[in-house]
């Protein structure tokens, strides 16, 4: 089988679809090794994705602008895609081209959030229209969808109209790296090197509104728990409020924020974590869960969405993420040692729903049955 990815945010996206595209790449290639993968991209390779899985990389002509590579990857790609005999073409990141159909291929896309429809009012007028045309366009012109998970197949039959047989809920992994236990002397390096307390509460992802961090700060504060707050993700604008409460809070000495931190060092900062928080408002699959529970660090999360349908009964659950529910359940799991190692236990045995094995062989299925 040929199998053609849409693979631009393998290469350009460090977390989020960066790392779905990574993961279904490597992992189709490694477990799957008898098909033919072919990638298309107008980037690079910047060392996000090892060099043996660019084998078979189509790009534009080096000399393109940034214009006339866009345009390659939304007006030329089904032609492409043709030439280079795809049996299967999978857009892995909410997009397909806009000539697909003049491919022959059958035609794959992984939808991951409808989150600029649930919450409007977090994006800019102009990225909700191009986002509301290339994803609606995307789920009318596929002949299969895959969806991340169960909310986000429900939010796509909701606003969009498209049937229940044409989505596919196909959840994902995340890297294996988690899984494999540090030594005491690297965490040690790593506590050092980024100037990390003994104890900590973890907060992973991109720090913008929509993940509720700010909770976070207001649950130690007016709760007055002693432990440090250590949060790993992209600022944006929001994070300006983030820092001023801590400024206003005498929380700042207590505040570590790492925007650009190397993925070498995350798997350590999760292990070491007392506590992994993410009282995020929505998402579409929540993969920082998977990467505590694979790291052995009890999780807090929301129980509604698609974070209560991936932790299932592996994390505490909290119904709505405020400051005093949050406050709860972190002093509960402070203080309660054998809580603690329950939800540790439980994190191990939900992870392997999500071992790379199994999904990737659940998604080589899929490609099958097409």
């Amino acid at each position: 089988m040929v199998i053609g990815f849409d693979a631009k945010r393998a290469f350009l996206n460090k977390a989020g679809l960066g790392n779905y595209s990574r993961d279904v790449i490597s992992s189709m290639h490694d477990l799957y090794p008898d098909n033919k993968y072919v990638l298309f991209s107008t980037e690079n390779p910047f060392g996000l994705l090892d060099d043996k899985y660019c084998s078979n990389l189509v790009m534009p002509p080096q000399t393109s602008s940034r214009f006339a590579k866009a345009s390659w990857r939304s007006l030329h790609l089904g032609k492409l895609i043709n030439q280079y005999g795809i049996d299967i073409f999978h857009g892995l990141s909410n997009e397909l081209p806009r000539d697909i159909n003049k491919s022959k291929a059958i035609k794959v896309v992984t939808i991951h959030d409808l989150i600029f429809l649930k919450f409007p009012q977090l994006y800019k007028y102009f990225d909700r229209k191009i986002y509301g045309y290339k994803f609606r366009f995307a789920c009318e012109k596929s002949d299969m969808i895959i969806a991340t998970s169960n909310q986000t197949k429900q939010d796509i039959m909701e606003f969009y109209g498209i049937p229940d047989k044409k989505i596919n809920v196909l959840y994902q992994t995340c890297n294996p790296k988690y899984a494999i236990q540090i030594s005491d002397e690297e965490k040690q390096r790593v506590r050092k090197a980024n100037g990390l307390p003994e104890h900590y509460l973890l907060s992973v992802g991109t720090i913008e509104r929509r993940k509720n961090t700010h909770r976070i700060l207001e649950a130690v504060y007016e709760h007055k728990i002693d432990i440090d707050i250590v949060i790993v993700g992209r600022k944006t604008q929001y994070y300006d409020e983030i820092k001023a409460y801590a400024d206003t809070h005498n929380l700042s000495s207590r505040l570590h924020v790492f925007d650009r931190l190397g993925n070498a060092d995350l798997p350590a900062i999760y292990q070491m974590a007392d506590i992994f928080i993410y009282p995020s408002m929505y998402e579409g699959f929540g993969i920082p869960i998977l990467e505590a529970f694979f790291s052995g660090t009890p999780v807090i999360t929301n129980s509604n969405g698609s974070t209560g349908e991936i932790a299932g009964n592996a994390a505490f659950t909290i119904n709505t993420p405020h400051k005093d529910n949050i406050a709860e359940a972190i002093k509960y799991l402070l203080n309660n040692e054998e809580e603690r190692k329950k939800y540790i236990a439980r994190g191990y045995e939900r992870s392997k729903r999500f071992d790379r094995n199994l999904i990737t062989e659940e998604l080589m299925s899929f490609y099958n049955r097409l």
